[in-house]
């Protein structure tokens, strides 16, 4: 049973462990960040109004990271990641379902989106399990070490999600 508890500075070292390159790193969380990650980076990220960040556990070790930006209109989910280990189990889907729960229910946001790389198809397919679908008017272009990554823009409607 994956739990969702705030983020707080003595999960830091955790969450830096897995971002092991810039590539990494832009996957993860976008241009906002420079690796190596480090703790001044993730304090003012953290100190921004309307970002609640979560740690994930399973059995009472953190397994995952994720945050929920609030706008006026939308919740949008950020910087989702399973650690290495616990990737392709499941995880990361019982954890989106879980920050669409707190969108929805405790923030009561009527919209939910997130960006994901075209070629992360693993994450694609999470998210449309989810419910999660892509907004073809929407993506954003990044260039990593000279190649062009496509970030894609899903969205996901309260009246269409099913927990």
């Amino acid at each position: 049973m994956i739990t969702l508890t705030k983020f707080n500075k003595s999960y830091y070292d955790t969450l830096i462990s897995w971002i092991v390159s810039e590539e990494m790193l832009m996957q993860f969380a976008g241009p906002l960040f420079t690796f190596p990650l480090t703790y001044e980076q993730l304090d003012q990220s953290l100190s921004v109004t309307n970002r609640y960040a979560f740690s994930a556990f399973e059995n009472e070790i953190m397994i995952g990271y994720a945050e929920i930006y609030l706008t006026e209109k939308a919740a949008h989910l950020g910087r989702i990641i399973v650690s290495e280990e616990m990737r392709g189990k499941g995880r990361g889907e019982q954890i989106v379902r879980k920050l669409l729960e707190i969108a929805f229910n405790k923030f009561n946001k009527c919209e939910a989106s997130l960006n994901v790389f075209d070629w992360n198809i693993y994450a694609v397919k999470c998210y449309e399990k989810v419910g999660f679908q892509i907004n073809p008017e929407r993506n954003l272009e990044r260039h990593v070490n000279g190649k062009k990554w496509i970030a894609l823009n899903m969205i996901l409607n309260k009246c269409d999600w099913t927990k």
